[in-house]
């Protein structure tokens, strides 16, 4: 049996609203939610494998066109960053056209399955989110309240009615298409009430894997969760002074959850860390140009440091992790130079992101041998090289190198775990700047790393590249494994 440890912080009918708030109670709403950022952000700079869900009924207000000086709650759902989140019935208190806005601007995952644009039967959202988390992958289905619906016009063509029969037929049917995916646990958020939840999880196929039901519209406060079809069923009460807490070891070989234990957390002085960015990020939405340059592209799990050129950093990791994720290649270099900033995250607004990578540079593709990838490794490993030439590179996560001091070479250089050779062929992404000067920082010739093909060029900015990469991995990590490693043998 093979056991991984998993932990769920879950949060339902949060139910507060920026706009209607007084001034007064704005600065007590603002303390409150810096307990909260920092109670989920000390897990998660404790523990790679942390999930935050929230069942609906998120932070209220207006979305759409914010007026300068004020808080669009989204903007505050961004910063907090769940990994995912479903419906409730008041994230369509401003209408069909704030909602699906509302999807747009989030930075994270809305789901929802079993609600249909009737006509066309085609669901509204997106049904489900995959999360895959330290080795894990959890499938995550919302499902929603029939109560949500009332409040949306009859000609905008949703499905009139929303009940549990149809609700079990959905979640039948994604799950029955992802069986021969290595699904680990498979979670259903809801917003359907307490005893709702009961009565759906006695529906549930077994067969269908679904571990447990996260739930919220009820506001519910449970001592421990209630256990129905061998289905686990929680909900965390209400508001933002608790959160739900799930610690989890799951058997990653049957799939299913092997021990649990539950808790529902006061968010206090005394439980939780004061994040102290967030009101400073809440007092930065000023005017429009603030907006833009204040508006978050991501919330990494935990802060990366770039503390110098010539060692392997996490923002240089991540930074040629995304390259390598986007561009679908074996090999990434990314000039440790072209990295302007010591330290990134967990916040990471367009600021960061202009300052951090402020050369507009383009990504090219080559096709070379092993016997040329290997060249390239021993010239820029070479320490007194690297050193008096300025630039030192970051490499991608199926890159392993080791350099011994003591003969100055390269004695072993590996490609997605398999040694290279030198016949074999790879792909290499390299930055135009260092394509421009490949002789004098990697050792070789734009005529040698053309040999195999013409390189082409699969984008013009790096940057845009890392835009796109953390908006699409909210709360990523990085952390030091040993990519490029320095070592000495001791002589005979």
């Amino acid at each position: 049996m093979t056991r991984k440890k998993l932990t769920i912080l879950h949060s339902n009918d949060m139910h507060e609203d920026f706009d209607r708030a007084m001034r007064d109670e704005r600065a007590e709403l603002i303390h409150r939610l810096s307990l909260l950022s920092g109670y989920i952000s000390r897990e998660r700079q404790d523990n790679d494998a942390v999930i935050y869900a929230v069942a609906g009924d998120m932070l209220q207000g207006n979305v759409m066109n914010p007026a300068p000086g004020t808080i669009s709650t989204v903007e505050i759902m961004n910063y907090l960053a769940p990994d995912v989140a479903t419906l409730g019935n008041h994230e369509f208190d401003y209408g069909l056209p704030q909602l699906l806005f509302l999807e747009k601007v989030a930075n994270f995952p809305i789901v929802n399955a079993n609600l249909y644009i009737q006509p066309y039967h085609k669901r509204l959202m997106r049904p489900y989110h995959i999360i895959r988390r330290d080795g894990l992958a959890i499938l995550v289905i919302g499902i929603i309240t029939a109560q949500a619906i009332e409040r949306i016009p009859r000609e905008v063509g949703l499905a009139p009615t929303l009940s549990l029969e149809q609700a079990n037929a959905e979640i039948g049917r994604i799950t029955n298409a992802y069986n021969t995916e290595d699904i680990d646990l498979t979670i259903i958020l809801t917003h359907i009430g307490f005893e709702e939840d009961l009565r759906l999880a006695a529906m549930l196929d077994p067969t269908w894997g679904v571990d447990m039901i996260i739930g919220g519209h009820t506001g519910t406060v449970l001592r421990e969760p209630a256990m129905v079809n061998d289905i686990l069923i929680a909900q965390a009460g209400e508001g933002i002074t608790q959160i739900g807490r799930f610690d989890l070891e799951v058997d990653d070989e049957i799939n299913r959850i092997a021990d649990y234990r539950w808790s529902l957390v006061p968010i206090n002085e005394d439980t939780a860390p004061v994040d102290k960015e967030f009101p400073i990020y809440c007092e930065s939405l000023g005017g429009e140009d603030d907006r833009r340059y204040n508006a978050i592209v991501a919330k990494l799990g935990r802060e990366l440091t770039h503390p110098g050129r010539w060692q392997e950093t996490t923002v240089g990791n991540l930074t040629a992790d995304a390259i390598a994720w986007m561009t679908g290649c074996d090999v990434v270099l990314v000039g440790s130079g072209s990295i302007r900033l010591q330290r990134m995250g967990p916040l990471v607004n367009m600021s960061t992101l202009l300052s951090g990578y402020p050369f507009e540079d383009s990504l090219n593709w080559f096709t070379v041998n092993g016997e040329l990838l290997k060249r390239i490794f021993a010239y820029f490993m070479e320490p007194e090289v690297a050193i008096h030439r300025g630039e030192f590179y970051q490499v991608n996560s199926s890159v392993r190198a080791r350099y011994d001091i003591s003969v100055s070479c390269v004695t072993d250089l590996s490609v997605n775990g398999r040694r290279v050779e030198d016949e074999q062929l790879y792909s290499l992404v390299l930055q135009g700047y260092h394509v421009r000067h490949c002789q004098e920082g990697l050792g070789v010739t734009l005529e040698e790393l053309s040999r195999v093909s013409s390189p082409r060029v699969v984008a013009t900015s790096m940057r845009d590249v890392i835009q796109e990469y953390l908006r699409e991995h909210q709360n990523a990590i990085s952390r030091i494994e040993g990519r490029l490693v320095y070592e000495k043998q001791e002589q005979a």
